[in-house]
């Protein structure tokens, strides 16, 4: 790791290299947050945790800056946890293992954490620095933004002062988000119905994996497979050529705001169509390698025979869950009519899942209008009322809608015009920022987002360019030297 203390900006690079080092996936960040108020502490910054676990710092003005606008960097603390199924890896023990890979840093099997990681050591490069010009700061650093943002949600009115922010949560370098898609979760359970199986069935574990997985927004447009679908895709055309599959146990997928890269089920069938199902499951492998092969490059899915279990679900509950899952609508849905290019509405069937009692299946609609999200989210519940599942929803988020006359916008615009000769995108991502739950808390709040190229994130494959975060420091440097005066 210490190949990353070369990079530049080296205080960037040091900071984000030990926050690689400490253990911090949603819902685990208390290490994180031990050791970002430790530097506030060594550098005699005033800091403290609100009531939810945000962690402030506050940070005063340069010698001449004191008349500007303060502003609040934020971003937050924790990070998705995904790793290859042939990488050990416990994200609540083990540090990320990052490494330079050409003109990227990468991690070895698991995700990296730049998001939001580069981001948050930005802002601790800025608050431990003594040669950046900047008018008063506060940082905000959010807890479990990757699970349910909860630190955002419960962000209290009055706690912060400023009324500039720049989230550093984006990922393209040359774009500036100033609105971005709300969400909302879905949660579907069938109560487990179990029988006894046939001694003289044959039994198969269906698995598909290699697939690369991604951002359920920034991602969803990309053509990636979602193993999910792929497996019951499988399963749904058996049923439908009379095989008569039935279920012993499903699951794929492991966070519902990531694209799920495996999946597999074990399931029973008749002896006598050992055969002939082998050859239909084969035809199967290949149209889908054939439609997602020139994206998904290491696709692999496999119908090993196994040992028949004692137990099964039942044949009709088997059928529900494989028909709706089938029927369930993932990926882009709608493309705005207001903002060309972006994703309007999305869903992503992320998690698959079976215990003792049930079978559960998470959803993450996104929208940037929230009738959009509100009317897909009716359409699950139509679909799953036909079968015995329960539905329930919970989690909704608004959107951020773009303000018309941002000060922050001219100012980030013109800064990159100066640093670059050129200006950048302003852009809506297809993403949940924070930025729209700040907004109930502060509506007098002017926000922003931007920062460096980060491809795939969510998955293993996770990468940040380095030429971009120079580039997005070089940004965030003149931003906070460019601020204007107070009214």
């Amino acid at each position: 790791m210490s190949t990353l203390s070369s990079l530049k900006p080296q205080a960037l690079w040091q900071h984000f290299e030990t926050m690689c080092s400490i253990p911090h996936p949603s819902k685990h960040e208390q290490a994180m947050i031990d050791w970002v108020t430790g530097l506030a502490s060594e550098h005699q910054l005033e800091h403290f945790q609100d009531a939810v676990g945000n962690v402030i710092i506050k940070k005063p003005a340069t010698a001449g800056m004191e008349n500007r606008q303060g502003v609040i960097l934020q971003a937050h603390l924790d990070m998705v946890p995904q790793a290859n199924n042939d990488t050990q890896h416990d994200f609540t023990k083990d540090p990320i293992r990052p490494y330079i890979d050409g003109d990227w840093v990468t991690a070895e099997g698991t995700t990296l954490g730049a998001d939001n990681g580069i981001g948050g050591s930005s802002i601790l490069a800025v608050l431990t620095s003594n040669d950046i010009e900047h008018g008063p700061i506060e940082a905000l650093f959010t807890i479990d933004e990757e699970a349910g943002m909860t630190g955002a949600f419960g962000l209290q009115a009055g706690v912060l002062e400023g009324k500039l922010l720049i989230n550093t949560d984006s990922e393209q370098e040359g774009e500036v988000y100033m609105g971005c898609a709300g969400g909302g979760d879905t949660s579907i359970s069938f109560a487990s119905e179990y029988q006894a199986t046939n001694t003289q069935q044959l039994a198969i574990e269906l698995s598909v994996t290699g697939l690369k997985g991604g951002h359920s927004g920034c991602d969803i447009d990309t053509g990636r497979a979602n193993a999910n679908k792929l497996l019951v895709r499988i399963v749904a055309a058996m049923q439908q050529q009379g095989f008569e599959p039935v279920l012993c146990n499903i699951q794929g997928g492991s966070l519902r705001n990531a694209i799920p890269r495996e999946a597999s089920t074990k399931l029973v069938y008749k002896a006598e169509q050992q055969a002939v199902l082998a050859q239909f499951i084969a035809s199967q492998i290949d149209d889908i390698v054939g439609e997602f092969g020139a994206v998904e490059t290491d696709l692999e899915i496999t119908a090993a025979a196994i040992d028949t279990p004692s137990q099964s679900l039942t044949g009709e509950l088997s059928q529900q869950i494989v028909a709706s899952l089938n029927a369930c609508s993932n990926g882009v849905v709608s493309m705005s009519q207001a903002v060309e290019g972006v994703v309007e509405t999305s869903l992503n069937l992320g998690v698959i899942s079976q215990s003792a009692d049930s079978i559960d299946i998470k959803v993450l609609v996104r929208s940037l209008i929230d009738s959009s999200r509100l009317q897909v989210e009716a359409s699950l519940a139509s679909l799953f009322s036909l079968t015995s599942a329960t539905v329930s929803f919970s989690g909704a988020y608004p959107g951020w809608k773009p303000e018309t006359d941002s000060v922050m916008k001219t100012l980030i615009q013109d800064s990159y015009q100066e640093l670059f000769g050129k200006c950048p995108n302003v852009m809506v991502i297809h993403a949940g920022l924070e930025c729209g739950l700040f907004k109930s808390a502060y509506p007098e709040w002017d926000m922003a987002s931007f920062g460096p190229t980060i491809k795939f994130p969510h998955s293993p494959d996770e990468k940040v360019e380095i030429a971009a975060v120079e580039k997005y420091w070089q940004l965030l440097v003149a931003v906070l030297k460019n601020v204007p005066v107070k009214a």
